[in-house]
């Protein structure tokens, strides 16, 4: 009898639930990258998802993705700042990315990178400077998902911002059983609202799971209500079924003007990006940079775990290069210390 190894869909799916607990394990963002022998392999998977550690490296990629005719969105990775001091070194990094992006490049963070995991107020002030920083730079500022048991607090803090700026948006997880009825409240909301499926580790009580059908169909029904309301939104996914069916249910094909864009992540959608840009549709590519890299890395493995076999490949591969991309600036972690972003101290996860 053969010995051979079949990997099932059972097998894949507790693949992606251990490494959506490794992306809960905040130790492991510093402990990874900075071991001798796993944060070199790391660096190497690392650079297909990542523009780089600076600011620097993702105005870089920024201006490639431009000039490829996609729209752009930054995030400086970071979460789950405990440290109300820091969290205010933080958001200065956000401030000065809205004066030194491109023009119609807009700006995406976790409000637990700018205070939110130390109080809501903390969080709604130093977002407020970053919207104002955004507003008069005249670029969209998007609020990302967290997990579950921050929701509440996140629509709230965008809730207040939405009173005094126009240009925040907010994204929504298509696993969460709440979306549907979030989705109605925020449509009264000004901001571009971001429809994304959702990658953290969730109880089935509150999420579909990643393998669930039910997911893709939730998606698509939130899909559609966003496109019949008229509102600005983003379909941030990369499953090439529900990218086809919003496609068709927006006509097929876009448009100047439209208040809808597709959207993927650096290093993993262009070619999704391409193919409605050639319809017409509006496109962006979402560009992460900072140091806190490891746990947005699992959970972008976790999203699908076949990527494992391509990140075995790149850690094995020294000279690796994102696909269609240029080399980043994810520099060896220095002896004994955790990294530090070149401008200033912190990270960041979508």
């Amino acid at each position: 009898m053969s010995d051979i190894l079949t990997v099932t869909e059972e097998t894949s799916a507790r693949a992606a639930q251990v490494l959506r607990g490794l992306a809960l394990d905040e130790d492991l963002k510093w402990r990874v990258p900075a071991d001798p022998v796993l944060g070199p392999l790391a660096r190497r998977v690392a650079r297909r998802f990542v523009a780089g550690e600076s600011i620097e490296a993702a105005l870089e990629r920024v201006a490639e993705v431009v000039g490829s005719g996609h729209r752009a969105s930054v995030e400086y990775m970071g979460e789950s700042c405990r440290d109300a001091r820091r969290a205010v070194a933080e958001t200065d990094v956000f401030v000065d990315a809205a004066r030194r992006l491109a023009p119609g490049v807009s700006i995406s963070l976790d409000l637990s990178h700018i205070g939110l995991a130390v109080g809501e107020d903390l969080a709604f002030d130093n977002a407020t400077r970053i919207a104002e920083a955004t507003a008069g730079a005249g670029r969209e500022l998007m609020i990302s998902a967290e997990g579950s048991e921050r929701t509440d607090a996140v629509l709230s803090v965008h809730r207040r911002l939405c009173e005094r700026f126009a240009h925040v948006g907010i994204t929504v997880q298509a696993r969460l059983h709440r979306t549907e009825a979030d989705l109605r409240a925020l449509l009264d909301l000004r901001g571009r609202i971001r429809l994304v499926k959702g990658a953290f580790l969730e109880p089935e009580s509150v999420a579909y799971t990643r393998e669930d059908p039910a997911l893709a169909a939730a998606y698509l029904r939130h899909a559609e209500l966003l496109a019949d309301s008229g509102h600005p939104c983003s379909f941030a996914t990369h499953d090439w079924e529900l990218i086809g069916r919003i496609d068709r249910h927006l006509g097929g094909s876009g448009r100047d003007g439209v208040p809808w864009e597709f959207e993927t992540l650096l290093g993993l959608g262009r070619d999704r990006l391409d193919a409605m840009a050639a319809k017409g549709h509006p496109t962006r590519e979402y560009v992460v940079f900072g140091t806190e890299w490891w746990l947005y890395v699992c959970n972008r493995l976790a999203e699908d775990p076949r990527r494992l076999f391509q990140a075995i490949v790149d850690a094995a591969s020294p000279e690796a290069r994102p696909a269609g991309g240029r080399e980043t600036d994810l520099a060896p972690a220095p002896a004994g210390g955790k990294l530090t972003n070149t401008t200033t101290r912190g990270g960041a996860v979508r």
